[in-house]
């Protein structure tokens, strides 16, 4: 008997419906399942800042490139708004201003620009006075996340489709069946996605093969920011020049990061640091912090949150309102941002390991079908 799908995904986040759209695209006829009513992971809890600037030079990097371009094209086909585009990264410190001055110098700084301090109340008048120069990038850009992922899953069931089975939960995958809680699925192959849940499907195999897996607890802000105070773009700073890999792993970070730690140990410790992004409701979306656990608290620190706040009254000049909060997960891996491993015959286990879900996921999908489908 003949399979009901070609391809069966196993997970509705960003990692599912990029696995997905690319299916669809190759015209393999495609199932999504979820054990979940609608998406709630990480693909929700984060910026929806596609970010390619800063992205770990080679693979990383290009995963970012491709992904930014789907999103561009997918985007106004699926009602997805754009709420703003490109990148500022501030430099408070002689040490920051040689990182962003080195990586300009390298095939990743293509297209972007250093603005000087002199240049900063023209350009960016949120970031004049307070920093002494700032990366321009045009490469990245901003959605909100708790409504393009639901209107991506709904472009692909819409226009593309792709079935969506929800509140179902996987219990087996043997192509050509995938045993599910509200019955059996027949798919030649499948594609897992399960975001942070190591201990389901294949969790011995996925746990024998990277034993040092963990996962990641992010507190995030949404807050009013000053009177008069408009972001047209996203805003990173020094500490982020230490943490992404595309600026961290340059020979001039070393002596940025010796002077944070002297400067900023707190941050460091608690692996803070500054993005904002801005809201159509003139809200900014703030954080963050990276605490590592195999199952993290689900408790928020308000000292963590003062020392998010402080980096962006450094960077921005004022202390804004918080008007929300909560935390995310996501899975991580030290030495690596992604996997894809073959767990069985025409199956595939796929995870974002580096919080990069939302900029490379596109392209990853792109890379896995390809493998699997030639």
């Amino acid at each position: 008997m003949a399979a009901d799908y070609d391809l069966a995904i196993v997970g509705a986040g960003i990692a599912g419906l990029a696995h997905a759209l690319a299916g669809v695209r190759r015209g393999l006829k495609t199932v999504v399942i979820d054990r979940d009513a609608q998406a709630n992971g990480a693909s929700v809890r984060n910026f929806g800042f596609i970010t390619v600037t800063g992205q770990q030079a080679g693979a990383t990097w290009q995963r970012a490139k491709r992904s930014a371009q789907i999103w561009d094209e997918v985007a106004p086909k699926a009602g997805i708004r754009i709420e703003h585009r490109g990148l500022a990264v501030a430099s408070r410190r002689a040490e920051a201003t040689a990182v962003l001055e080195a990586f300009l110098a390298s095939e990743m700084g293509e297209g972007c620009a250093l603005v000087s301090r002199a240049a900063l109340r023209e350009r960016f008048p949120f970031l004049a006075g307070r920093n002494e120069a700032a990366l321009w990038s045009p490469h990245d850009l901003r959605v909100e996340s708790k409504d393009a992922i639901p209107r991506l899953a709904a472009h692909l069931e819409r226009d593309w489709g792709v079935a969506f089975r929800r509140q179902s939960t996987v219990h087996e995958v043997a192509p050509p069946m995938v045993a599910t809680s509200g019955g059996t699925i027949r798919a030649e192959t499948v594609v897992v996605c399960p975001g942070d849940d190591f201990s389901g499907l294949f969790g011995a195999q996925l746990r024998e093969a990277y034993p040092g897996l963990t996962r990641c607890k992010l507190q995030m802000l949404r807050v009013k920011p000053a009177s008069g105070q408009n972001l047209p773009c996203s805003v990173m700073s020094d500490l982020s020049l230490v943490r992404y890999l595309g600026y961290a792993e340059l020979p001039e970070a070393a002596a940025l990061r010796k002077r944070l730690e002297s400067e900023q140990a707190a941050q460091l410790e608690n692996g803070i640091h500054l993005i904002a992004v801005a809201s159509a409701d003139g809200t900014q979306v703030v954080g963050d912090s990276h605490h590592y656990a195999a199952t993290p608290d689900p408790f928020a620190s308000d000292a963590v949150d003062e020392l998010m706040l402080d980096e962006y009254e450094a960077v921005l000049g004022s202390r804004p309102e918080i008007t929300a909060r909560w935390l995310g997960t996501y899975a991580s891996l030290p030495d690596r941002p992604m996997l894809r491993m073959a767990p069985a015959e025409r199956v595939r286990l796929v995870i974002v390991t580096s919080g990069t879900g939302a900029s490379t996921s596109f392209a990853i999908g792109e890379e896995t079908i390809a493998e699997l489908f030639g």
